[in-house]
C-alpha cells in the first residue's frame, strides 16, 4: 500500500482559546495529542491579523517538531513578514496561501499565474534556506503550470468544493472530483508532490484518498470540530483508518 500521509492542522484550537483569551485549549497540547494518535506532521497558519495561530505558537511548534523528528508544515501568506519568519523557524515546509482579511477561512487557492512575478523571487529564498515550499492551488492546470515555473516543490490542491458538493450536488462533485483527478495526475507529471486539503471530512475522504497521485492530506477544522464529540486522538485515528482503507481499496 502507498501509505497517504496526514498533516493535522491545529488552527482552530487556537480559534477557541482566544474566544475566551487566557491559555486553554492548549495548541500545543493537541499537536502533541496529534502525533501520538497517528498524525504525521503539524500543519499551522500563521495569519497576519494573528486570529488564531501566535508568534508564540509557531516558536513553540517549532521546538516540539523538530524534537519529535516530525514536519511542521507553516501556512504563510506570500509576504516579507512571513518570509521572514519561516526564515527565522526554518520549518520542514511553508505552503504559500493566498489570504485575504476579512475571509472567515481561506477561500480559494494562490493565484500563481497572476503573482508568478512576486512569488517566484520568494519561493526561491525559502528553498535556498532549505525550507519545502508548497502552493496552495485551485486544482487547474495552468496554476499547476505556473507553480512549477516559480519553483515549488508541492503542490497543494483546494478540494473544498468537491467537499461541499457532495452534500448537495452529486453530478456537481463528480464534475469537480474528475477535476481533482486531472489535476493530480498533471502536477505528478510534472515532477510535483501533490498534496490535497480544505474541507476533508469523513464522508468525502475516501474519494480523494483514493487519488494514486496524493501523497498527503491536510485536515484541520473537521477534526478539531469531531474532537468535540470522540475526542482528537480518536477524530485522527478515524481518519487516519479510511485513508488506509480508501488506498487498500484503491490496490485490491
Amino acid at each position: 500500500m502507498n501509505r497517504l500521509r496526514l498533516g493535522v492542522n491545529i488552527d482552530h484550537v487556537a480559534t477557541v482559546r482566544n474566544a475566551r483569551g487566557g491559555s486553554t485549549p492548549d495548541p500545543m497540547r493537541a499537536a502533541e495529542i496529534a502525533l501520538a494518535a497517528g498524525a504525521d506532521g503539524i500543519t499551522a497558519h500563521l495569519r497576519e491579523d494573528r486570529r488564531h495561530i501566535s508568534d508564540a505558537d509557531m516558536d513553540a511548534l517549532a521546538v516540539i517538531t523538530r524534537r519529535r523528528g516530525l514536519p511542521l508544515n507553516f501556512e504563510m501568506a506570500v509576504t516579507e513578514e512571513m518570509v521572514a519568519i519561516a526564515l527565522r523557524h526554518r520549518p520542514h515546509a511553508s505552503c504559500l496561501v493566498a489570504e485575504r482579511r476579512e475571509e472567515l477561512t481561506t477561500e480559494g487557492g494562490l493565484d500563481m499565474v497572476k503573482g508568478h512575478n512576486v512569488i517566484a523571487p520568494q519561493v526561491g529564498r525559502l528553498i535556498a534556506a532549505g525550507i519545502r515550499v508548497s502552493c496552495f492551488i485551485d486544482p487547474d492546470l495552468a496554476q499547476i503550470a505556473a507553480a512549477k515555473s516559480a519553483g515549488a516543490q508541492v503542490v497543494e490542491l483546494h478540494v473544498g468544493p468537491y467537499c461541499d458538493a457532495i452534500r448537495m450536488n452529486a453530478a456537481e462533485a463528480d464534475h469537480l472530483l474528475e477535476k481533482i483527478k486531472i489535476a493530480a495526475a498533471e502536477a505528478a507529471q510534472l515532477g510535483l508532490e501533490v498534496h490535497a486539503g480544505h474541507g476533508i471530512d469523513f464522508e468525502s475522504v475516501r474519494a480523494i484518498a483514493s487519488i494514486p497521485e496524493l501523497a498527503e492530506l491536510n485536515i484541520g477544522h473537521f477534526l478539531i470540530g469531531e474532537a468535540i464529540f470522540v475526542g482528537l486522538a480518536a477524530a485522527i485515528q478515524r481518519m487516519r483508518a479510511l485513508m488506509d482503507e480508501a488506498r487498500i481499496g484503491r490496490t485490491t
